[in-house]
């Protein structure tokens, strides 16, 4: 889940604020950081989440595919076409929802 912290410096990145227990309602405001409402920290917390959920696929694909030196020595020996066959099945596993 995304937390608190990265909501606000989302909106402010130079906030400075302390938040306890990830708790919108217990946030300190410090050195004349200007307080962001608690709806539009949960709003932007909900939008980050929301971003974060709908590229779950990017994140499975990047430890699936194999290291580069291991495509670059695909692409040189098998072909361009014999690697879009190894990065397909990749693809295919974890499909863009």
């Amino acid at each position: 889940m995304i937390d608190i912290i990265k909501s606000i410096k989302a909106i402010n990145p130079n906030a400075e604020v302390v938040v306890r227990g990830n708790d919108v309602t217990q946030i300190e405001w410090h050195n004349d950081t200007t307080p962001i409402a608690e709806a539009d920290i949960l709003a932007k917390q909900k939008e980050l989440q929301t971003a974060y959920d709908n590229n779950a696929y990017q994140r499975s694909r990047a430890v699936a595919y194999p290291p580069m030196a291991e495509q670059l020595d695909d692409i040189y020996h098998n072909g361009v076409d014999e690697w879009k066959k190894t990065i397909k099945v990749v693809k295919d596993k974890y499909p863009k929802e």
